[in-house]
């Protein structure tokens, strides 16, 4: 491509705006389509869909099962270049608010803890850090952790970080890079347009990361990209009671997992379901009390919590847990199908799309995440 990219980029969730913050900085010219960014709202902020409601964890390791070894090295390239992403944001005016405090996994009961084990000895041969830890071991390191719980696993690499705070971290630091943003929805992309209810653009490129809704948007993403509920509840301790975790706390409880991150002033990200239901925002009553009833068995503490909100997103599923990040076949770039991980993966997708604006070579765990590798697959 040029040295100069006139780039549409569609979506302005986590990967739609760090797209556009690293391709605006190299020197591109870009526009960002996203109804969020309407000039009426206040304080308008984009990605209040899945990026909006995440928990913010930077967790590969954690993340990690195997026969997903390719999931794992594109999330540890990314984890590495999360430092440095950070800092960057701060010097362009906001702290995304980056943690390094790790995570503890707690597993409930026996059969939960043998899953652990699993899980332990898989990253023990791929040479990761993570150590199993008994009752006793793992109330030390987190006093509220409820009596029953049978044991643990610290995994002391992990990140986390504040989704909202990064969320305007990285339009504030978009829009000083010169991107210019767009609030109309694309209804319809091609190799180089786009089209909205009030005109169509021309554009050198154009970028699909639109998340779960990108499948809307390109033939070719029709059964690669599909949405996936999950539903989170923020909550903030009172007076008398414990506060949050210091880690980030993963559980899985009765086969179902759940999570438990902290925030500043005694706030609590607690999440997430995970299940099939189309397009279907609605929050449920049987979502969270499956989320209330797993969480206060392993940190009893919150049952005393004020709640805060109750919200439900749509992750961008993919069939095989990689994202799509290259060239669609007619020439439309994409970058989407991030599942749990779109936060993780945000700094090396951003990296890659720039590097294929420049016509650059893409280390081997961004290649990996082509979407030529489906049609390799007919």
């Amino acid at each position: 491509m040029n040295d100069r990219v006139d780039l549409a980029v569609i979506g302005g969730g986590v990967i739609g705006l760090a797209v556009a913050w690293r391709a605006a900085a190299a020197g591109h010219r870009v526009s960002l389509f996203d109804p969020a960014f309407d000039p009426e709202l206040v304080d308008p902020v984009p990605g209040r869909s899945a990026s909006w409601l995440a928990g913010g964890m930077l967790a590969p390791v954690t993340e990690a099962w195997p026969g997903e070894e390719q999931v794992l090295e594109l999330g540890e390239e990314s984890l590495r270049r999360w430092p440095g992403f950070a800092a960057e944001l701060r010097a362009a005016g906001t702290d995304p608010g980056l943690s390094e405090a790790g995570t503890v996994v707690a597993a409930f009961d026996r059969a939960d803890a043998e899953q652990l084990d699993v899980l332990a000895g898989y990253l023990t041969s791929l040479g990761r850090q993570a150590r199993l830890l008994s009752g006793r071991e793992l109330r030390r390191a987190e006093p509220g952790v409820g009596p029953a719980v049978h044991g643990g696993l610290l995994v002391p690499g992990d990140l986390a970080v504040d989704n909202r705070r990064l969320l305007v971290a990285l339009r504030d630091a978009a829009q000083a890079a010169g991107a210019g943003f767009v609030p109309e929805a694309a209804l319809e992309v091609g190799a180089r347009r786009v089209r909205t209810h009030t005109t169509t653009r021309a554009f050198d490129a154009v970028l699909i990361a639109a998340g779960a809704w990108s499948a809307r948007l390109h033939a070719e993403l029709a059964d690669r990209v599909r949405p996936l509920k999950g539903e989170i509840l923020r909550l903030r301790t009172r007076r008398g009671a414990l506060p949050p975790p210091a880690h980030t706390l993963r559980a899985v409880v009765e086969g179902r997992p759940c999570y438990l991150v902290p925030r500043e002033r005694g706030e609590l990200v607690l999440g997430a379901t995970q299940y099939e239901a189309g397009f279907d925002e609605t929050v449920t009553a049987r979502g969270l009390r499956e989320l209330l009833d797993g969480a206060e068995r392993v940190f009893p503490a919150i049952a005393e919590y004020e709640v805060v909100e109750a919200a439900a997103g749509l992750r961008a599923a993919s069939a095989d847990n990689l994202p799509q990040i290259g060239a669609l076949g007619d020439g439309v770039l994409v970058a989407t199908g991030h599942h749990r991980n779109g936060l993780l993966l945000a700094p090396v997708t951003a990296d890659a799309v720039v590097a294929m604006l420049a016509g650059e070579e893409q280390p081997d765990c961004v290649l990996a995440a082509r979407p030529e590798r489906f049609r390799e697959m007919v």
